[in-house]
């Protein structure tokens, strides 16, 4: 086979000539807006302004993945709160890495 026959050569011209025709039609002018503009009430601003990625409240809310982690005790360390010591780790038999 050395090609398209006449009859393929032909579809496959018609076919690229309408889906150009089909993708050219999905495009809007300025002229031809898809609905009629309304007016929006009080309620509707006000979620249209909340919901903007810039709005106030998300620059200034805490995001979620920050979580402040408490410093770490050690034995001899001692509570702030309750003032208790934390004791030693307690001696383990036949463990140990002397």
């Amino acid at each position: 086979m050395t090609g398209y026959t006449a009859d393929e050569k032909l579809r496959v011209e018609q076919l690229t000539k309408l889906r150009r025709q089909w993708l050219k039609d999905q495009e809007l002018s300025p002229r031809e807006p898809v609905v009629e503009h309304k007016p929006q009430g009080r309620i509707a601003k006000f979620w249209t302004g909340f919901l903007e990625p810039k709005s106030l409240w998300r620059l200034y809310k805490m995001p979620f993945g920050i979580v402040e982690l408490k410093p770490r005790l050690f034995p001899g360390d001692t509570v702030l709160e309750t003032g208790e010591v934390v004791p030693d780790f307690p001696e383990t038999e036949g463990h140990s890495h002397h």
